[in-house]
C-alpha cells in the first residue's frame, strides 16, 4: 500500500506544557498540502498524526495512526514496503488477507515480531513511528537511503517529530536559530551534497534521523541506531555472461514492478539515457500486460537556444528520446521546456520547499515543473533512474583500464584496448599515458604539478576555523581539491554507498515535492537489492570486450533501441541552459551578489574576498552561456540561495 503522509507526534515527558495545542499547530501547519485524511491518535502522554495522501486502491481508507488494541502499539507512518511478499512468508500471514493489509500494519508485524530488529528486515522507503505502551517506549526508523525525511526536536518535557522542519518551528520551546555547524558544512562542501553530518539540521535544536537509522525513545533518553551498511559482498560469479544478464533482468525488473503499485497513472522522467531509459522500457514492458500506458516527461531546451556544449555532450536528447518512446510503444511521451523560467524566479520558492538552502540551481526549473505537470495528469507514481550511474550502469573503461595496468594484468589489458579502439575507431595505445597517470597517481603528482585544482572557497575562514569544518569533511572523504584525473574508481562507489550523507539531498528533495504534489518519485535504481546484486558483480561485468557500462548494456536489449543502448559517443547536458535563462535578469543577478558583498551581515558566512574575486571573473565574461560549468558562477549562485535563507531566519 502507498500513502504518502506527513507524520508528526509528541511524546509527552512531563505535564508542563499544553501539548495538545502544540500538536495541533504542528498539523495545522500541513494544511497547504493535498490531503485525502487527516488522522489522529492521543493517549495520557502520546499525540500521533498523520496527513494522507492515498496512491493505491488499498490504500483507500487506511486507518492512520493505526492501534492495535490487542498488542498496544500504534504506528503513524510515511511507507512503502517493497518486499511485501517475503515479509507475508516470514510472519504466515494468510494469503487471503495480504491483498489488504497496508504497509503500515505490515511494519507493526513486523516489529511484533523481532522488536527493534525489525528495520533490517524491510526493503522500500519509509519513515515511521510505533509508540509501544507496555514498554512506554516511541520507536521508529528511516529507510537506509533517507528517501522519505523524519526530523525531531527533543527537551527535558518532551520529545516531538515530524516529516517537515516548519512543523517543529510551530513549537514555541523551539528557538528559531540557525545551526552553523550546518551552514559551514553546506558552504563549504564544493560539491552537491549539503552537509556530512546527517543528524542536524540548519536550525539549532531541530535534529534529524539520518538514513538507515532507527530511534527509540524513552523517559529522557533518545537512542539513534545505524541498522545498515551496504558493503560489498562475496562476489558472485555466475557460469556464463547470459546468467549475469539474466539475474539482472530479474532482479531489476522485480524492482521495477514493485513501484507500478498506484490507482492513478504511472509516469516516468525519461532522457534519452540509460538509466530512465532502462526504468521506462522494464515499467513499460509490465505496463503492456495489464494493457495500460506509461506517461514519460522529458526536459528540452528552449526552443532559441544554441547548443554550446562539446561534441560527446547533446543538450537536446529529443531523438534519443523518442527513439525510446517509438520502440517502447506504450507511451505518452510530453516535452516540456519551461519557456523562459529563470533559475533566479523560483528561489524564494524553492526555499519553502526544501526548509533549506539547495544546490541544484541549474535544474531546479525542470525538477519542479516534471512534478507539476506529472500532477496535472494524475500521476501517481513517478519513475526515475537517478541512482543508476553508481548502481545499474556503473562502469568507465578508463577506469577498469587503468585497474587492470595498477594490477600488471596485460594481457587482459591488451585485449580490452584493442575491443575498445575497434569500437571507438581510435588507435589502442594512444590511451596507456592517460592510463599511467591515472593507475599509478603517486608517481605522476611527483612528476606533475598542475594535477590539483582549489575549488574557490565560499566559507567565512573565520566560521570555518570556529566550527573545525575541514576536519569533518576530510574525515568523510569530501575534498576541496580536485585531481584532473579523479575519475569513480570501485573504491569510491563503494564509499558512496557506505556513507549517508550523498543519499540524503535526494530523499530530502523527493519527500517534500511529493507531498506538494500528490505523487511520490520511486527510483528502482535505488533499490536495496538491486544495489546489494550490482556491488556483488566482478568488475568485468560492467567493461567489457570495449564496451563501458556493459551491465545495463546487454541487460536492456529488445528493451532499448541500440541508438540508445550501444550509444557511447554522446552523453546528455541536462540543465546547460539556465545561463541563457538568466540573461534577461543578469543585471539584477550581479547586483544581488553585490548587495551581499556589502552587508554587514556576510562576513560571519561567507570569504568575502573570494565573493569579490568571482564576481569580477564573471562580470568580466558577461552571461556567456559556458559559464554553467565556472565554480566562480556556482559559488555566486550559492551565496544568493543562502544569503536569502539566511536574512529569512537571522
Amino acid at each position: 500500500m502507498i500513502t504518502i503522509s506527513a507524520i508528526a507526534g509528541i511524546y509527552q515527558l512531563d505535564s508542563c506544557h499544553d501539548e495538545e495545542t502544540y500538536f495541533t499547530n504542528m498539523m495545522n501547519s500541513f494544511e497547504n498540502y493535498p490531503a485525502d485524511d487527516i488522522g489522529v491518535w492521543r493517549n495520557t502522554n502520546v499525540l500521533l498524526g498523520v496527513h494522507a495522501q492515498w496512491i493505491t486502491p488499498e490504500s483507500i481508507n487506511e486507518p492512520l495512526p493505526y492501534y492495535d488494541s490487542e498488542r498496544q502499539l500504534t504506528i503513524t507512518a510515511d511507507a512503502i514496503i517493497d518486499n511485501r511478499k517475503e515479509l507475508f512468508d516470514q510472519l504466515q500471514i494468510a494469503k487471503k488477507k495480504r491483498e489488504y493489509i497496508p504497509d503500515s500494519q505490515l511494519i507493526l508485524m513486523a516489529y511484533r515480531k523481532w522488536g527493534e530488529e525489525s528495520p533490517k528486515y524491510l526493503v522500500g522507503e519509509f519513515a515511521y513511528m510505533i509508540w509501544d505502551e507496555r514498554n512506554n517506549k516511541l520507536f521508529g526508523a528511516r529507510d537506509f537511503s533517507g528517501s522519505r525525511t523524519l526530523y525531531y526536536y527533543k527537551d527535558h518535557s518532551i520529545f516531538s517529530f515530524s516529516t517537515t522542519i516548519q512543523s517543529l518551528l510551530t513549537l514555541p520551546l523551539v528557538e528559531k536559530k540557525l545551526d552553523e555547524r550546518w551552514l559551514a558544512e553546506y558552504l563549504a562542501i564544493p560539491g552537491m551534497n549539503e552537509a556530512v553530518d546527517m543528524s542536524i539540521t540548519p536550525f539549532y535544536e531541530i535534529y534529524q534521523l539520518p538514513p538507515s537509522h532507527m530511534v527509540s525513545v524513552s523517559k529522557n533518553k533518545v537512542k539513534t541506531t545505524r541498522y545498515c551498511t551496504i558493503t560489498p559482498r562475496r562476489i558472485i560469479n555466475y557460469k556464463s555472461d547470459q546468467d549475469y544478464i539474466e539475474a539482472f533482468q530479474s532482479i531489476f525488473g522485480r524492482a521495477v514492478n514493485d513501484r507500478l503499485r498506484t490507482h492513478k497513472n504511472i509516469g516516468a522522467h525519461l532522457s534519452g539515457g540509460l538509466d530512465s531509459g532502462a526504468v521506462a522500457s522494464f515499467a513499460s514492458h509490465s505496463l503492456k500486460k495489464k494493457s495500460s500506458k506509461l506517461y514519460t516527461f522529458s526536459h528540452v531546451p528552449p526552443k532559441d537556444f544554441e547548443d554550446w556544449t562539446p561534441t560527446n555532450r547533446v543538450a537536446d536528447e529529443r531523438p534519443y528520446i523518442q527513439s525510446t518512446v517509438k520502440h517502447l510503444g506504450n507511451v505518452s511521451d510530453y516535452y516540456l521546456d519551461f519557456g523562459s523560467v529563470s533559475p533566479l524566479d523560483e528561489i524564494d520558492e524553492w526555499l519553502d520547499i526544501m526548509e533549506m538552502p539547495y544546490k541544484f540551481f541549474g535544474t531546479s526549473n525542470w525538477i519542479k515543473g516534471i512534478y507539476e505537470e506529472a500532477h496535472s495528469r494524475d500521476i501517481g507514481i513517478l519513475l526515475n533512474g537517478g541512482r543508476g550511474n553508481l548502481s545499474i550502469s556503473w562502469g568507465a573503461t578508463i577506469n577498469y583500464y587503468a585497474s587492470l595496468l595498477r594490477k600488471i594484468k596485460l594481457f587482459k589489458l591488451l585485449s580490452e584496448l584493442d575491443a575498445y579502439s575497434k569500437i571507438t575507431h581510435g588507435n589502442r595505445m594512444r590511451l596507456l599515458p592517460l592510463l599511467s597517470r591515472m593507475a599509478f597517481p603517486t608517481i605522476n603528482k611527483l612528476l606533475h604539478s598542475d594535477q590539483v585544482y582549489n575549488f574557490p572557497e565560499l566559507i567565512s575562514p573565520e566560521l570555518a576555523k570556529r566550527t573545525n569544518v575541514y576536519h569533518s569533511l576530510n574525515k568523510h572523504g569530501i575534498k576541496t581539491t580536485k585531481s584532473k584525473y579523479n575519475l569513480t574508481d570501485i573504491k569510491v562507489r563503494n564509499q558512496h554507498f557506505k556513507e549517508m550523507f550523498s543519499w540524503n539531498a535526494t530523499g530530502t528533495l523527493g519527500t517534500k515535492l511529493s507531498l506538494r504534489h500528490s505523487l511520490w518519485k520511486r527510483d528502482p535504481t535505488n533499490d536495496l537489492r538491486v544495489i546489494e546484486f550490482c556491488l556483488s558483480l566482478p568488475e568485468d561485468q560492467y567493461v567489457k570486450n570495449g564496451m563501458d557500462r556493459a551491465l545495463i548494456r546487454n541487460g536492456t536489449k529488445e528493451y532499448l533501441p541500440d541508438k540508445v543502448r550501444l550509444n557511447n559517443r554522446v552523453r546528455g547536458a541536462q540543465g546547460v541552459e539556465f545561463i541563457h535563462r538568466m540573461k534577461p535578469y543578469w543585471n539584477s543577478f550581479l547586483e544581488e551578489v553585490e548587495t551581499i558583498s556589502r552587508d554587514s551581515l556576510s562576513p560571519s558566512f561567507f570569504n568575502i574576498l573570494q565573493l569579490d574575486a568571482s564576481l569580477l571573473s564573471i562580470r568580466n565574461q558577461g552571461p556567456n552561456p559556458e559559464l554553467a560549468l565556472d565554480p566562480d558562477f556556482w559559488i555566486l549562485m550559492r551565496s544568493i540561495i543562502s544569503y536569502r535563507f539566511i536574512k529569512k531566519f537571522n
